[in-house]
C-alpha cells in the first residue's frame, strides 16, 4: 500500500517543494514538483506537475499533463491538456486539447483547441472551436517572416562592408 504524502504550506517563501499532494497559498516559491499541485495566490519560477491547479498566480514555467489556470500569467506553459480561464501566457503548448475561455495568449499550439471570447497573435491547430481572434494567420505570418528575413539581411549586408 501507497502512502500519500501530503503538505500544505501558507504565507512563506520557498527555494523547493517536493511531494505527491502540494496545497500552497499566498506564497513565493523558486520550483515546486509533485503529482498534484494547487496554488493559490502564488508567485512561482518553476513548477512542475501532473495536474497543476494555478488560481491567481503567477509563473515562468508551467509544465504538466493536467494544467488548469484561473485568473493567473503564465510566461510558458506546456502539458498534454491545458484549460485556461481568464488568464494570460505567451507561450501556451498543448498535445492534447486547450480551452481557453476569455483569456489573452500571445502563441498557442495544439492539437485541438476550444475557445470562447480569447485573443491571440498566432494559433497552431488541427481543430479550432469557438471565437478566437487572431492577429496572425498562415499567410501573414509567412509575409510577417519574409519581410523581417529580408530587412535583417539585407541589413547584415550593409553591416560586413564597414
Amino acid at each position: 500500500m501507497m502512502h500519500r504524502e501530503e503538505r500544505e504550506h501558507e504565507k512563506s517563501d520557498f527555494e523547493f517543494i517536493e511531494g505527491e499532494f502540494i496545497n500552497i497559498k499566498q506564497s513565493s516559491i523558486r520550483a515546486v514538483e509533485g503529482g498534484h499541485i494547487e496554488l493559490q495566490q502564488v508567485c512561482a519560477l518553476s513548477i512542475d506537475a501532473e495536474k497543476a491547479d494555478v488560481t491567481q498566480g503567477a509563473s515562468v514555467i508551467l509544465r504538466g499533463n493536467d494544467i488548469n489556470l484561473n485568473q493567473s500569467i503564465s510566461a510558458i506553459t506546456a502539458g498534454d491538456n491545458v484549460s485556461m480561464n481568464f488568464s494570460f501566457s505567451p507561450i501556451t503548448i498543448s498535445r492534447e486539447q486547450t480551452t481557453v475561455n476569455r483569456s489573452a495568449v500571445g502563441i498557442m499550439a495544439s492539437r485541438d483547441i476550444k475557445s470562447e471570447n480569447t485573443s491571440s497573435l498566432l494559433v497552431l491547430a488541427h481543430k479550432i472551436e469557438g471565437n478566437v481572434t487572431t492577429l496572425l494567420d498562415w499567410r501573414s505570418a509567412l509575409a510577417f517572416g519574409a519581410v523581417l528575413g529580408g530587412t535583417l539581411g539585407f541589413l547584415s549586408l550593409l553591416l560586413k562592408r564597414r
